[in-house]
């Protein structure tokens, strides 16, 4: 379980933000960073100050398998 909570100030986390490369110039990004403790946090690249979502690498994995099988393309 990751040891920083949900809602976490971002900025306040000790962590290396990565942003995807297919991010554009509109400010439409997520960053995301593996925190010590097995943790991975995403935040929205436009409030750095703001909440950060904490999940587990099991989650993200999930979320991730299900967005490379297409499972999510509906929303868009």
């Amino acid at each position: 379980m990751p040891t920083a909570p949900n809602g976490v100030q971002a900025s306040s986390l000790a962590a290396r933000w990565i942003k995807s490369r297919h991010s554009n110039a509109e400010g439409n990004c997520v960053e995301v960073a593996a925190l010590d403790g097995g943790g991975i946090a995403m935040r929205n690249s436009r409030d750095p100050e703001g909440p950060a979502l904490v999940y587990t690498s099991a989650e993200v994995a999930a979320f991730l398998a299900g967005a490379k099988d297409g499972e999510f393309d509906h929303l868009l």
